[in-house]
């Protein structure tokens, strides 16, 4: 039997062939644009040229620390230049890194420290403190470099953290080669990155990221949030979550500008629109709430579309209809650590615009349709892995494959299959499809409330009690009863200044949902959230069970 006609030439082929990294991009943006300002920071202005020349001599010095293919470099930084620095010279010589929350406390960095095995790790000064308390029960810990950032700023501090480590970051890239070159992987499918899941039901999972799904993912963003070419990137979003979605590779396949920001503050983003003219920048809603939360003082006129990206829990309505009326063009984008951030995208329509508000804004609540590069999206019903009706109301398990899957949990063999079983990544998140092949979330699986035997989506909960006046931000959990089993309990952040009673937020929410749906306890103050954003709804269970 022969061959088909069109697979002649076969190692002609191959000998050209060149793996996908990510890296490449910067390569291209150096050559064609090298005068290109490819980071700001403070005063600092670097362009393309010289960035480059600075992670190759960073990848060179590495190399000479004996950091070799497959090992790990931590990384426990904040959204600045050296973060961006490792996200190239890392992969150049085939290491794999692992950018670790910096909200995390000493025994979770230790465990992930200790489980992805790194060799070496670089910390800011301002997480020193956290780093040493990590390693002072390690065996074997990591060599540490450490960077006094000259912009390290506290609101209320006048000096920063002392150093607590001997090794300078600027000092070891200079043992690095000028001249060093970067080598492609061998195989695009090895790991590019290491990044770990929150861990809220014990010990986190290292998600592996390749070199290939990196690159794709490039690619995906730019196209399913119209990011263009040359944008100005605001870091918003903490670069350690999902490698910040891959965007630290993303601005360089189009060429971009990062602004850097150590601190999320309202003052600072309205501060970096107006001054370097951005156009882009990612984050979760408690970012949108800031925004449109901010004092007078703080805001700036808008004189130019600014687009906003936005993950983590669904946005409630009220707050994207009104970050619309403030000059900012929402994109609703879902996703998971596993799926390289988001890979799910609220694909607008233009016919959509001429609808009123009130129709407009549940549109934009619903996370949407697959990212280009992901080739399959869809809600199953977990038992049986069949389709659940497009009706808008079936609930089942939102499951995704696809060229944007993590390639699995590090050393975790047993939850990679789990997560893998039926031949779909199982996501956990539970929503429906909506007739036009939208999905839209209803719930975590485990934060489905039942209450008497009826299932309730803390999520429908909460976008009632979003709409409250008086109401900034919610989260409802389940709260044991005796007699039903569980019933919704509402944890309410109020607006600056708004005083309203827990018997007004309940009779509000019985106004507006069935009355088995309303939640029975409110409970007010600040919610836990997690340096992303995203409300710490464990301890918010833990807190219910303990009333």
């Amino acid at each position: 039997m022969t061959g088909s006609p069109y697979d002649h030439d076969l190692d002609r082929r191959m000998a050209n062939f060149q793996p996908l990294t990510p890296v490449s991009f910067l390569e291209r943006a150096a050559k064609v644009f090298p005068e290109r300002i490819a980071i700001i920071h403070g005063d600092l202005r670097m362009p393309y040229g010289e960035f480059y020349a600075r992670c190759r001599r960073m990848a060179s010095a590495l190399r000479e620390a004996g950091i070799g293919n497959g090992d790990t470099v931590a990384a426990l930084l904040p959204n600045i230049p050296l973060m961006l620095e490792l996200h190239y010279a890392a992969p150049m010589i085939g290491a794999v890194l692992n950018t670790i929350n910096t909200r995390l406390d000493a025994p979770m960095v230790q465990f992930i420290l200790e489980h992805g095995e790194a060799k070496i790790v670089f910390v800011d000064t301002e997480f020193s403190g956290l780093l040493k308390a990590a390693l002072a029960e390690m065996a074997h810990p990591p060599r540490v470099i450490e960077l006094r950032d000259p912009e390290w700023h506290e609101a209320g501090s006048h000096a920063a953290p002392p150093v607590l480590f001997t090794e300078n970051a600027d000092t070891f890239r200079t043992t690095g080669k000028l001249d060093a070159a970067f080598s492609r992987p061998a195989d695009e499918w090895e790991a590019i990155a290491l990044n770990y899941t929150s861990g809220t039901t014990g010990n986190p999972k290292g998600v592996v990221y390749s070199h290939r799904s990196a690159y794709l993912m490039c690619f995906a963003n730019s196209l399913a949030t119209d990011i263009g070419r040359h944008p100005v990137y605001l870091w918003t979003l903490p670069m350690f979550h999902c490698n910040g979605w891959c965007f630290p590779w993303a601005l360089s396949a189009v060429v971009g500008t990062h602004v850097c920001l150590r601190h999320v503050r309202a003052n600072a983003i309205f501060d970096a629109i107006a001054e370097h003219g951005v156009t882009h920048l990612c984050g979760a809603p408690i970012v949108m709430s800031a925004l449109l939360n901010a004092k007078d003082e703080d805001k700036k006129p808008l004189d130019h579309k600014v687009k906003f990206i936005t993950a983590a829990a669904p946005p409630p309505e009220s707050v994207l209809a009104a970050m619309t009326r403030s000059g900012f063009e929402v994109v609703h984008v879902y996703g998971l650590t596993e799926v390289y951030g988001p890979a799910v995208v609220n694909e607008w329509k233009a016919e959509w615009d001429e609808l009123p508000e009130a129709q407009r804004a549940p549109l934009m609540a619903r996370q949407g349709v697959n990212y280009p590069g992901l080739e399959d999206l869809t809600v199953l019903d977990p038992e049986t892995m069949q389709p659940v009706p497009w009706d808008g109301q079936t609930m089942g398990e939102v499951m995704f494959r696809g060229n944007l899957v993590m390639k699995g949990y590090l050393k975790n063999p047993k939850a990679s299959d789990e997560a893998f079983a039926g031949g779909w990544f199982h996501s956990g998140d539970l929503a429906v499809m909506h007739p036009d092949g939208y999905i839209q979330l209803k719930d975590r699986s485990k934060d489905i409330i039942i209450s008497g035997g009826e299932n309730i989506s803390s999520i429908e909960v909460e976008e009632v009690l979003f709409k409250h006046p008086a109401v900034m931000l919610v989260a409802v959990v389940a709260r044991p009863d005796e007699k039903w089993g569980e019933h919704p309990c509402a944890f309410v952040e109020l607006r600056p200044g708004a005083e309203v009673s827990q018997s007004e937020i309940i009779t509000y929410a019985r106004e507006h949902l069935a009355t088995f749906k309303a939640p029975r306890t409110v409970v007010f103050g600040d919610l836990p959230k997690t340096s992303t954003g995203k409300v710490q709804k464990y301890v918010l269970r833990e807190r219910a069970k303990a009333l």
